[in-house]
């Protein structure tokens, strides 16, 4: 059973991901309670018995969080129930996943090759909004190169736990 800090965590990580990024709040409790529960891994039923919530609720939030590949659902050999836990090997995970960013560089190219005849002041928002785009997806490479070595230097200093330990 878990803990009433780790609900209240829980509950504070749904209303951030509902407020920030207009998720379900389930959704973000969901991610919550898998980035503090123990065991890591956590079958529905688990799930919706600590969060006090249906099964369905639990299954929805969880199709959302691998739709977004931020959890793995898997099967240990002989079980008969799915687990899910968090999994941050994912570029979406880490906030290093270049196709939004390539995605919203040919949308706006798109924008502006229909207005390719229109006055700068019509083309602006779209202007800056691919150039921003295209930075983004310049630069996201470099700095998850910096990113990974910063972490295998925490690693190696003891403060953060080896890989095996994080999948």
């Amino acid at each position: 059973m878990p803990s009433d800090e780790e609900i209240t965590f829980a509950d504070h990580t749904g209303r951030f991901y509902a407020r920030r990024y207009g998720m379900a709040p389930m959704v973000g409790r969901l991610l919550g309670y898998l980035s503090v529960c123990d065991p890591r891994e956590q079958t529905i039923a688990e799930l919706a018995d600590a969060l006090l919530a249906s099964r369905s609720a639990i299954a929805g939030a969880v199709a959302a969080l691998e739709n977004l590949a931020l959890i793995k659902r898997f099967r240990a050999a002989g079980e008969r129930m799915d687990r899910v836990r968090i999994d941050m090997s994912s570029p979406q995970a880490t906030g290093f996943d270049l196709s939004e960013y390539q995605e919203q560089v040919d949308l706006t190219q798109e924008g502006l090759d229909m207005l390719a005849n229109a006055p700068i002041e019509r083309r602006a928002v779209l202007l800056e909004h691919n150039a921003f785009a295209k930075f983004l997806v310049q630069h996201l490479p470099l700095m998850e190169q910096e990113w990974l070595k910063h972490r295998e230097a925490l690693r190696a200093a003891g403060e953060l736990p080896d890989e095996s330990m994080t999948r």
